[in-house]
């Protein structure tokens, strides 16, 4: 006998059965089973993903929070780095500001010494240039006479003629009186060994000192008070040699300062003067000098610890000087 069953439906009009075959009561019972589990399987899936957006919500309060807390420290950090740039910027300013100083200084050296950079030359070039220059100007202000041989209130008779004070007769006078007070220290205007040193009978300069030089000059000191070194010794720059008097034909306390080249007297003032700010005058002055032949003489001799050329200085006039 197949197997199958009878659904039976009662209603107002009567009873009405059909018969349904066991296929198709498995069929619904498949259905409802399915139908069951698609059920569970949506609860399941909706409960999974609710708890998903719980999780994705609370991982998005957290990037948030590390967001905010990252905009933070970037905007500090940008501030920080906004500073330091403005504060390099600023310090690079202020090194353009001071090269630009040093190349004028460079290029004043430049011109002082005579040199022409080449516009290829770096600036490290050029300051090798100018160093070699200003050795070499160091070796020409100790070798040859620069510089004032001592304090002075005053020049108290100039160089070229003049009405001799004693003799009362026009003489050329060969040197420059710088007048100070009776013991006033007279220094060497440059190396040199000493020629003579002490009183001179055949001239009016009294205690007299004589310095040869290098490359063909000599100073003489005279109207000294006292001599503070002797014949043959050799003498640096800058050393002291005797104390200034009022020896011999003099009128009252001063120095009386020759600078000479080969027997010719020069005026000594453009020697006192002559320093690094105005080291080409002198040879436009003195032109009877051979400069060009004693620059290349000197230009590969260097000197260790050079003395600083020192300029005319004026002291302050003492009452107690005579007139001269």
């Amino acid at each position: 006998m197949d197997s199958h069953f009878t659904v039976t439906i009662s209603d107002e009009k009567g009873i009405k059965q059909f018969d349904v075959h066991k296929i198709m009561q498995k069929a619904i019972w498949y259905g409802g089973g399915f139908i069951i589990f698609f059920a569970l399987l949506s609860m399941g899936t909706i409960l999974y993903l609710n708890d998903s957006v719980d999780d994705l919500t609370d991982t998005q309060s957290v990037l948030k929070e590390n967001n905010e807390e990252l905009s933070k420290t970037i905007k500090l950090k940008q501030e920080e780095l906004n500073k330091n740039i403005e504060l390099t910027e600023n310090r690079i300013s202020q090194k353009r500001e001071e090269l630009a100083k040093v190349l004028n200084k460079l290029s004043e050296i430049e011109v002082i010494m005579g040199l022409v950079p080449d516009e290829a030359d770096s600036i490290e070039e050029r300051v090798e240039l100018a160093d070699v220059g200003v050795q070499q100007m160091h070796t020409l202000f100790q070798f040859i006479p620069s510089g004032s041989p001592m304090k002075f209130t005053r020049i108290s008779s100039p160089f070229g003629y003049r009405m001799h004070p004693i003799l009362k007769r026009k003489e050329f006078h060969k040197g420059i009186d710088l007048r100070n007070n009776i013991k006033t220290p007279v220094y060497a205007t440059a190396d040199a060994t000493v020629e003579f040193a002490g009183f001179h009978k055949s001239s009016g300069y009294g205690n007299l000192v004589i310095l040869k030089h290098n490359y063909g000059f000599k100073t003489y000191f005279g109207h000294l008070n006292k001599v503070m070194i002797k014949s043959g010794q050799l003498i640096r720059k800058g050393q002291l040699i005797a104390y200034s008097g009022n020896t011999g034909m003099s009128s009252g306390p001063h120095l009386h300062y020759e600078v000479r080249y080969k027997t010719r007297a020069i005026n000594p003032k453009g020697f006192m003067d002559w320093n690094v700010s105005n080291y080409k005058e002198i040879f436009n002055k003195e032109k009877k000098i051979p400069w060009q032949s004693l620059i290349k003489a000197t230009q590969h001799i260097q000197i260790r610890n050079p003395m600083v050329v020192v300029t005319p200085q004026l002291s302050q006039p003492d009452q107690k000087l005579k007139a001269r």
